[in-house]
């Protein structure tokens, strides 16, 4: 079966003709004639099924059967990806040229580059067009206006009207002409917008002007009888050059909010310095390759991940993590390309490049976040629904108003305020509302090291009001390391190998401790045979034919161990927050492990600030009670969720839900993930696991719980910055268009005119945008 044709992983509505992605096509897909086509939404599917036939004919050859490509060599991580122009109200929009929306008639915007090239940026060419029609029409429509405000003789009046004629029909027929093609284009895909009513109102105005001009004796007598004929020209030409101005204030400030992502590709360097057995040399960034050893000298930026091999330095991370404090990266540390080397000079080996780097993993969630869709959203969308048709309606009844109940010349004042609400009505303010404040507020996040996945887990953090948070990782520093080794039978070298042999073979922290301690004191490690691990327990196995068991009380009385007199010694440790791991040789408690992972020095202050803003703070973690409670004590933690196994997070997030709590959960494991993905927030901590990350909502790049309040003071002011949007929109609207109607002319003797109308409904969007663009400026979050 054959597959309506994609380009770069899209296929073509043959309804609208808007690129959708065929795995997250909203309207399904429909099979017909042995190809199977895709469809932005329900509506689109419904028209092909009863009547493909209507569609085909028209579709493009792109639309056409055509046979899957060939499998190819894996793509070079280097090479550069297909760009596509996206909308910033319907980010499910996406096509390979520039033009408009198909739904809402706004001019897609270039996706960002998501490669950490040194190309500089794409110029907009939209922008470039809009704003050479708007100053051509200015230099044209300045004279109509003039010609309209002039008052001399009547034998001069009507060749006063062809040269407003003369001036005005470019202005409306090439100026205007891109708002006429959107508006056909709403009409005939069906999704009206503001350009239908632009379109409409304008060319009524320009038309009956016209009309009046070429046939004033069909005119009725009111309009008739008069020594000049009604015409509008100068209104046609200024409501075109207002729209156009509006235009390119909006898509100037468009450009504005999509500068988190310019920045946060700026922050690499063009060049890295790689070191080569012949000398030294600067080499594009795009030439390195993972293994390549690269020098990073005071004042330099880091050009790609990877570790740290000579040298010792401070690099300022504060671009990446949003931590102002510069990061002490000496032998076996690891760098992060994007952050500014300091002091000191250092050799690193490539360990990432290209897009497998963490900043190019951020520039490509930001992105992804940008285009996501907020729960709130929901409300301007609804409303967006019967808004035109609404305002088509109330155009209609004004002008039917006018025309019986309204003083001469009827006609014209019809003709007028049915225009005035055509054009004063302001749909694309009620669709910027959301996405304009989810741009710039994903954008600022990830400058302030709070990577947002999508626009849905903004709003839900903005209203959790639990937090449940792991322990070892999150709250602590999560570098666990073996402070002493408490013995019952045998020596501690002999304990420590035998330990650290079985648990080299585990990616548990807690082995990764042993195992260095056991190295730094000096213990041989050895082979281990039938290494077996319970998950939350422990690890067992053979040592040198002995059988060695490692891990929690609970792990050693399932296998029939008695703790004795080192039970005392291993409550007094954990009383004081130490973490105890016990190990067995042979079915005998041998001894115990003390192990410290000390708690981090943002924990406390972080947490006591969430809490004054209402949230309650919960611990979970695997560890034993006695050791979570002392660590929940020194936090002010009073909910502690202790000894739970992996496998319980998710339930114990589960319940807190069912309970009426919204729950975020903040994790750095493997064990974390199922937890975080059940939660209506999953925070992870970037110093943890990619699987955590993955599952996340949010991801803190620093690591740090100071992250937690950026995160949740970003969240409320996006949200906050939404709903004043909406008012905004909301208002012009419920003001403009009864007041363009004529509502206030019976009481007052006010109309509005169409002129004034445009004005105001370029301003709605862009005082939108404006708005939201404030976000950018407000107050740092660190």
């Amino acid at each position: 079966m054959s597959e309506h044709a994609s380009l770069a992983g899209t296929a073509r509505d043959p309804v609208c003709g808007m690129r959708v992605d065929p795995t997250t096509a909203k309207g399904g897909s429909c099979e017909h004639a042995g190809t199977t086509y895709y469809f932005c939404g329900p509506r689109c599917r419904a028209r092909f099924a009863a009547d493909p036939e209507q569609f085909l004919s028209q579709a493009q050859p792109a639309a056409t059967p055509q046979r899957a490509p060939e499998p190819g060599p894996p793509p070079d991580h280097h090479e550069q990806p297909t760009r596509f122009y996206v909308c910033p109200m319907d980010p499910e929009v996406r096509q390979s040229e520039p033009g408009a929306c198909p739904k809402c008639g706004m001019a897609l915007e270039l996706e960002p580059l998501l490669t950490l090239s040194s190309d500089s940026p794409a110029q907009d060419p939209e922008l470039a067009a809009m704003t050479r029609r708007f100053w051509l029409c200015t230099l044209l429509t300045l004279p109509v206006v003039l010609l309209a405000m002039s008052n001399v003789a009547s034998e001069l009046s009507r060749r006063i009207t062809w040269a407003q004629l003369a001036l005005s029909a470019p202005v409306v027929l090439w100026g205007g002409w891109p708002f006429f093609v959107r508006g056909w284009r709403s009409l005939k895909n069906r999704h009206l917008n503001m350009f239908t009513l632009i379109a409409i109102g304008t060319g009524a105005a320009f038309g009956f002007s016209l009309f009046s001009l070429l046939f004033p004796a069909w005119l009725p007598h009111s309009e008739h009888d008069m020594a000049v004929p009604p015409v509008y020209f100068e209104a046609s030409a200024v409501i075109v050059t207002l729209v156009l101005l509006g235009q390119v204030l909006e898509l100037r400030a468009r450009r504005s909010t999509s500068g988190a992502i310019a920045a946060l590709l700026g922050l690499n360097p063009k060049t890295a310095r790689r070191v080569e057995p012949d000398g030294e040399r600067d080499v594009p960034l795009e030439q390195i390759r993972v293994g390549d050893r690269l020098r990073v000298r005071p004042g330099e930026k880091v050009p790609v991940d990877g570790v740290v091999l000579e040298g010792h330095g401070a690099v300022d991370e504060s671009a990446i993590t949003g931590e102002p404090i510069p990061a002490e990266k000496s032998a076996q540390s690891w760098l992060t390309g994007g952050t500014l080397n300091g002091t000191g000079s250092l050799v690193m080996r490539a360990e990432r490049v290209g897009r497998d780097t963490l900043l190019a993993q951020i520039v490509a969630t930001v992105a992804e976040a940008q285009r996501s869709r907020a729960p709130v959203q929901r409300v301007a969308d609804r409303v967006a629904g019967w808004f035109v048709p609404a305002v088509l309606a109330i155009a209609a009844l004004t002008a039917l108003v006018w025309l019986v109940l309204g003083p001469e010349p009827r006609l014209s004042h019809a003709l007028v305020n049915a225009v005035a609400v055509l054009i004063v009505a302001c749909p694309c303010a009620l669709g910027l509302a959301t996405p304009m404040s989810i741009l710039v507020g994903t954008g600022r996040g990830a400058r302030e090291g709070v990577l947002v996945r999508n626009a849905e887990a903004l709003e839900l953090f903005a209203r959790v009001d639990t937090l449940l948070v792991d322990k070892t990782g999150t709250l602590t520093e999560g570098k666990p390391a073996l402070t002493r080794v408490h013995v019952a039978s045998g020596d501690e070298t002999t304990l420590l190998g035998l330990a650290a042999s079985l648990e080299q073979a585990s990616e548990h922290p807690l082995a990764a401790a042993i195992v260095g301690g056991a190295r730094e004191r000096g213990a041989s490690l050895l082979a281990a045979a039938e290494f077996q691990a319970i998950p939350g327990l422990g690890v067992v196995g053979k040592v040198s034919a002995r059988e060695v068991a490692v891990g929690t009380h609970a792990f050693l009385e399932q296998r029939g161990v008695a703790l004795g007199s080192l039970e005392t010694t291993a409550n007094e440790l954990r009383a004081r927050g130490s973490i105890v791991v016990f190990i067995a040789i042979d079915g005998a408690l041998a001894g115990l492990f003390e192990i410290s992972d000390p708690v981090k020095s943002s924990a406390s202050g972080a947490l006591a600030a969430l809490r004054k803003q209402g949230i309650q703070v919960a611990m979970v973690t695997g560890d034993s009670r006695v050791t979570a409670e002392a660590v929940a004590k020194s936090l002010g933690i009073s909910e502690v969720h202790a000894e739970v196994l992996p496998g319980r997070k998710g339930e114990i997030v589960t319940l807190l839900r069912a309970a009426g709590r919204r729950v975020a959960m903040v994790g750095d494991g493997i064990n974390d993930a199922p937890a975080l993905a059940l939660a209506e927030v999953g925070i992870a901590m970037g110093s943890g696991t990619d699987i955590a990350m993955q599952s996340a909502g949010i991801t803190l790049v620093g690591g740090e719980l100071g992250g937690l309040l950026r995160a949740r003071r970003l969240a409320r002011d996006v949200l906050r910055n939404v709903r004043q949007n909406l008012f905004f929109a909301f208002i012009y609207n419920i003001i403009g268009v009864p007041i363009a109607a004529g509502v206030l002319y019976p009481a007052f003797g006010l109309l509005l005119s169409p002129m004034i109308a445009s004005a105001a409904m370029s301003l709605s969007s862009v005082s939108v945008i404006g708005n939201a663009l404030r976000l950018r400026r407000s107050a740092s979050y660190s």
